[in-house]
């Protein structure tokens, strides 16, 4: 028997160091797992297979426990470099995997990619508790903490070891055992009701198809309308034209379409989605997300979710954000109010004698802004070729900045409509590595966002540059004409390459202090301020020329588009701020949600509401940014941007939109610093003094 169990003990030993050789042999055929070999170190995405992600997670993760457990096992004293220092760089190949495999889950995912993120969520969760609730972890950082006053640190160094404490702290490190478990408990299932809520808003998106077959269908739309219809349709293998609720084809189906009731059907499908009790509803998950976001907050000894999150953002505490709300609401009401009276009065004039709807808004505002101002939407478009319209975003950054981008067709990209571009600075040194990907498709959630592939820090002497990426939803080419984008995308392409430009220009020591890693109501300035620059002939003069006959955009379209600026400027701030409202009114509550979820949507935003309620319409159900994304009690900081970008392009404008020196001022005081500072000493160090409201006022013409 002895005999026996020895050879069962060699067999076992031998059939251990088996699997390990084979996992081994598996890791080093994992791309993911390899160093990157592609210029700068780019993703190699033509070798990334869905299979891979898995055990290149489980590999990452197991090598991130093992940098931690020396940092822990340091026998020297925790010093700064030792432990605060190492912590920032540890996980480093984990970081890279989350960053592709995430942000192919938002641009390019499938279900086995969904089915994946279902699996890596909870197990990234509990990876992530298990380093911010190691007691023995957090002794080392706190007794670096303690010391700080001692430690001569620079701006940088003192902000990464208040992250780094604060970062303990807020995620649990002083909690007793039993708490921690439930702390664990709470992270986990929140992290898979993210996932879940974007999964089910994308699915309710796609499920969605209007297919029509009678062209007397079509009245009112303008050609580029009907033509991305007809591609649509062709692609579907079907006769006829397909509009659908992303947003290329449903916001110019609302703002032309003559015909009332296929507008009533768009507008109610797309307004209810996840919301119509079957597989891919939200509510449920909605109130679970609020439940769970509070009890966390409680946990860690906060009233609410609203309090916890405001503590790390400018705004500080939800009583000043819901004061800002409401200045902004009292300042903006009464042009609301006419702005609404105008476009119902219009409606009149042209015959329409029914109660206005939701789903008449888009359709008689255009017209009303027509006969105003004297163009419609389709004229302009004529002028912003896709092309021409990249042409000039990179001129921009060329006159602002100096720098220069230059497409580069060795570097992988991860679908055949992403470009790729080398970013260079005006020495010619490398800044970047930019990915923009413009069109929708069934793989891509709706919107628009800038996000990294790698960050950027110094390690060893050597500045690490970052991956960039911009994607958006913009009007698709179809088989006559190019892509011609409406003015709203151009200024959202400005908006974005506005984020881009605060990741790429990064000068940070540190990844998690560089780039956009900066407080939520800070992230705004960098994109918003450069959609100023839609608005000012000097710039569109330079690249703005119709498609066809390749003249340049008329001075006197120029002086309509500018006069046309502020064209609903009350009606578009009070819709802002009634999401905010909504977003406040969700996680400023101290109790668990008793409500409905409808029911606490029409109070939120009761204040702002000028139409009739549309039964079965929710925006709360397809609300992405508070309920799958990082603007949760956060939602404020689009308006409190605004405030920063318009006092910041008040300087511009006093000392030319081109002017370098305010540009240099402004990239080296806030694109390159990131969130290496306090924002407000970062801003007044630009601008010379805090922000006024008084700009934002102005420019929007709701001062008086």
């Amino acid at each position: 028997m002895k005999t026996m169990k020895t050879s069962y003990r060699v067999l076992g030993t031998l059939l251990v160091l088996l699997i390990m050789m084979t996992t081994q042999a598996e890791n080093n055929e994992n791309p993911l797992l390899k160093p990157f070999q592609h210029i700068h170190q780019t993703a190699p995405f033509g070798e990334i297979k869905n299979v891979h992600f898995l055990p290149a997670f489980k590999a990452a993760i197991e090598e991130a426990r093992a940098e931690v457990d020396a940092i822990i096992n340091n026998p020297q004293p925790a010093s700064f470099e030792n432990t605060i220092v190492a912590m920032a760089k540890s996980g480093d190949r984990l970081s890279t995997i989350r960053k592709i495999f995430f942000n192919l889950n938002s641009a390019e995912t499938n279900d086995e990619i969904q089915k994946i993120a279902q699996e890596v969520a909870p197990m990234l969760s509990e990876f992530s508790n298990d380093i911010s609730l190691n007691p023995d972890l957090f002794a080392r950082v706190k007794a670096v903490y303690e010391q700080k006053e001692q430690l001569d640190l620079n701006p940088e160094q003192s902000t990464l070891l208040e992250n780094s404490y604060l970062g303990f702290v807020r995620s649990g490190a002083n909690l007793n055992e039993a708490d921690k478990t439930r702390y664990r408990e709470i992270t986990g299932e929140l992290s898979k009701l993210s996932l879940k809520f974007s999964e089910n808003v994308l699915a309710e998106t796609n499920a969605f198809e209007m297919h029509i077959t009678d062209e007397e269908a079509l009245a009112g739309l303008p050609d580029f309308a009907k033509e991305g219809a007809a591609q649509t349709a062709k692609s579907k293998d079907k006769e006829g034209w397909i509009f659908t609720l992303q947003y290329p084809s449903y916001i110019p189906f609302m703002k032309y379409a003559d015909n009332r009731e296929l507008r009533e059907k768009m507008y109610r499908a797309f307004s209810s989605k996840s919301n119509k009790g079957n597989e891919y509803d939200n509510k449920e998950i909605i109130k679970r997300v609020v439940s769970l976001k509070l009890e966390k907050a409680k946990l860690l000894g906060y009233e609410s979710h609203a309090d916890y999150t405001l503590q790390r953002r400018m705004a500080e505490t939800p009583e000043r954000v819901i004061e800002f709300l409401e200045d902004l609401h009292q300042s903006s009401r009464t042009a609301a109010q006419k702005d609404f009276a105008e476009v119902v009065e219009f409606a009149k004039a042209d015959g329409f004698n029914e109660q206005l709807q939701r789903w008449d808004w888009s359709y008689y505002s255009e017209k009303l802004k027509k006969a105003r101002y004297g163009f419609n939407e389709e004229e302009v478009k004529a002028y912003f070729k896709l092309e021409n319209v990249i042409d000039g975003v990179f001129d921009l950054a060329q006159t602002l900045y100096g720098l220069e981008l230059k497409e580069n067709k060795a570097i992988p990209v991860y679908h055949p409509d992403v470009k790729a571009y080398e970013v260079f600075d005006a020495d010619g040194a490398f800044v970047s590595v930019l990915y923009m990907d413009f069109f929708p498709r069934d793989g891509k959630r709706s919107g628009a966002w800038m996000t990294d592939y790698r960050g950027q820090w110094h390690e060893n002497g050597q500045d690490i540059r970052p991956h960039v990426s911009i994607v958006t939803n913009f009007t698709k080419p179809t088989e006559t004409k190019p892509s011609l984008l409406t003015f709203d995308e151009v200024t959202t392409f400005l908006h974005e390459f506005g984020h881009g430009l605060h990741g790429m220009l990064s000068q940070c020591q540190y990844e998690s202090t560089s780039g956009t890693n900066v407080f939520w109501d800070f992230v705004e300035l960098p994109s918003q301020i450069h959609e100023n620059w839609a608005y000012e002939k000097e710039w569109l003069d330079r690249f703005a020329v119709h498609y066809e006959t390749g003249k340049k955009i008329p001075s006197e379209l120029i002086q309509k588009i500018v006069a046309a600026k502020n064209f609903q400027s009350g009606y578009m701030s009070e819709r802002q701020l009634s999401f905010g409202m909504l977003d406040m009114a969700f996680y400023n509550t101290t109790e668990t949600l008793t409500e409905s979820v409808a029911a606490i949507e029409a109070k939120a935003m009761a204040p702002t509401e000028l139409f009739p309620m549309v039964e079965g319409s929710l925006m709360s159900t397809s609300f992405s940014h508070i309920f799958a994304g990082g603007y949760s009690a956060g939602y404020y900081s689009y308006k409190w941007a605004e405030v920063l970008d318009a006092d910041a392009f008040s300087v511009f404008k006093a000392n030319g939109i081109f002017d370098r020196k305010t540009a240099d001022a402004f990239r080296t005081n806030i694109l390159e610093k990131g969130g290496s500072e306090n924002p407000m000493d970062l801003y007044v160090r630009f601008r010379g003094q805090e922000p006024t409201v008084e700009a934002l006022l102005e420019r929007s013409g709701l001062k008086n």
